[in-house]
């Protein structure tokens, strides 16, 4: 049996560091590792996945239109406006969600609710409306027709 070893801290005495307690955790991450490496291996192994060229299966494919022409030609700034939309809505969700979780939960510090409760709310209000507002905006200007 392992006797602990206790070490002096300012915190009091406290036991020593022991690499021993995270062997769980790299038994799982060996796991993880070895099973995604199994899989990328066997799929790449020919008897494993079915395997046959065509003409139509080697063509690049990108965007629903075949390639025809040069690689060098541009195409249309729709989808460029509807990537930053999607960006710009999903930001909006990397910061409603933390404050969401910080201003409804159980436990949240009554002190902090009543001191930043309300201007934090209303804070999340006006950035809601901006948003709202940039989204009648894009819409008035055509950004979600697809032509």
């Amino acid at each position: 049996m392992l006797a602990t070893i206790s070490v002096q801290t300012s915190a009091g005495l406290e036991p020593a560091y022991s690499l021993s307690s995270y062997l769980p955790i790299f038994i799982y991450l060996a796991g993880v590792l070895a099973f995604a490496v199994g899989a990328v291996a066997a799929s790449q192994l020919l008897f494993l996945k079915p395997r046959k060229d065509t003409a139509v299966k080697l063509m690049p494919y990108e965007s629903g239109v075949d390639p025809i022409g040069t690689a060098r030609m541009q195409f249309d700034i729709k989808f460029y406006l509807i990537a930053i939309l999607f960006l710009v809505f999903d930001v909006e969700l990397l910061f409603l969600y933390p404050w969401a979780v910080i201003a409804y939960s159980d436990g949240a510090e009554p002190m902090w609710r009543a001191t930043f409760g309300r201007i934090v709310f209303w804070e999340i209000i006006v950035f809601l409306v901006t948003l709202a507002v940039a989204y009648v905006y894009a819409w008035r200007k055509g950004v979600f027709r697809w032509r």
